[in-house]
């Protein structure tokens, strides 16, 4: 990607159709918090959107249960899709505990949402590192050619260092190189996908564009769909200019569906339904 030495993912923001992307979620982002719910009853919006966003990652990894099946059920072990759903469910909950250490530690961050996603279903010694040489990955939903245990030490050690190293690019084009990359290198040996987009609501809420996380972007990825998110992770792997800019403005078009969700549950709890 074209980028500059001192700021390399400031060049990103300024891709043609990028700065549109980062302007629209600015504006839906801000909406939704302007609402009058948002004054009073913020986190119970928060927890409804961090339901919906679990709910909705996992749908992406496999596990498309209805929200109220999410919302009823308690067990989350054993076979089949359960786990997956556990695994978001945790997640989601998790990320809000790793806010403060992700700027000066995000490998450590990734570690323990991967630790939190198997929660015992790994084995042991995969469980919270990155894959080592041979070991297999479970990601049926991203079949790209797979980088070798060595290019993924090396291209984490980037990324955590552009992260430490602060940026002045727009959150959404963090957010969205965050969770490309994490599903480019599929460091772990399973829920690459669930711990991406985790990743990518840890950006999006500690940066301040969503402080007080109610704008679930795993929600509009869902509802976008699997193949349009395959098809745009393409361009991002592609590692264009045209590709990046349409993963990027796929992530702010995510963005903007999950300000929708937020808004329909404000609405839903003015009118006393919720």
């Amino acid at each position: 990607m074209s980028t500059n030495a001192s700021d390399p993912l400031a060049a990103l923001g300024a891709l043609p159709g990028v700065t549109d992307a980062v302007d629209s979620v600015r504006k839906a982002v801000d909406r939704v918090y302007g609402h009058r719910v948002m004054r009073r009853r913020a986190n119970e919006v928060a927890s409804e959107a961090a339901l919906r966003g679990a709910r909705a990652s996992a749908a992406l990894s496999g596990a498309d249960w209805a929200l109220e099946e999410v919302r009823r059920r308690t067990d989350f072990g054993g076979e089949g899709e359960a786990p997956t759903v556990g695994a978001a469910l945790r997640l989601t909950a998790e990320a809000g505990q790793l806010l403060s250490i992700w700027r000066q530690s995000p490998l450590r961050v990734l570690a323990r949402l991967h630790l939190v996603a198997a929660g015992g279903a790994a084995p042991d010694d995969t469980a919270g590192r990155p894959r080592l040489v041979g070991e297999k990955v479970d990601e049926p939903l991203i079949e790209a050619p797979l980088p070798d245990a060595d290019e993924v030490a090396g291209r984490l050690d980037g990324l955590s260092g552009l992260v430490i190293a602060g940026s002045s690019a727009p959150a959404l084009v963090i957010a969205s190189v965050v969770h490309g990359e994490l599903l480019a290198l599929r460091p772990f040996s399973s829920s690459n996908g669930l711990v991406a987009r985790a990743a990518e609501r840890i950006v999006l809420v500690g940066s301040g564009l969503d402080p007080k996380s109610i704008c679930p972007a795993e929600v509009g990825h869902a509802e976008l769909g699997r193949a349009a998110y395959v098809a745009a992770f393409d361009g991002y792997l592609s590692g264009s200019p045209e590709g990046m800019a349409a993963w990027i403005a796929h992530c702010g078009r995510a963005v903007e569906l999950g300000v929708r969700e937020s808004t329909a549950v404000c609405e839903a709890l003015q009118r006393g339904a919720a």
